[in-house]
């Protein structure tokens, strides 16, 4: 980090909390160690992973990939801008 310039993030998770079984794959593997266990429980009871350090994460989707649930995947977030503009041409296109 070169002085006190803010990183920008470069990508980011999304978490089916739900889904999650608390096996820490995601986190062990993280290569940016951007994800930490929540304090919360989801429904069946496990600690579910959250993005603990945005400015870390690079939307790799390691997490997604070592995630035997599917529970978890990253996305880099110049594709998210981008499929967010497709979307949004497709549906002014329809109408």
């Amino acid at each position: 980090m070169k002085g006190d310039a803010a990183v920008k993030p470069k990508g980011t998770v999304f978490v089916r909390t739900e889904v999650c079984k608390g096996c820490s794959y995601c986190i062990d593997f993280c290569p940016t160690h951007a994800l930490e266990f929540s304090r919360e429980f989801n429904p069946k009871g496990y600690h579910y992973p959250v993005l603990a350090k945005p400015e870390a994460c690079t939307g790799c989707d390691l997490c997604g990939l070592y995630c035997p649930d599917f529970a978890i995947y990253g996305v880099r977030l110049k594709d998210l801008e981008a499929l967010i503009e497709a979307k949004r041409a497709a549906q002014a296109a329809a109408e």
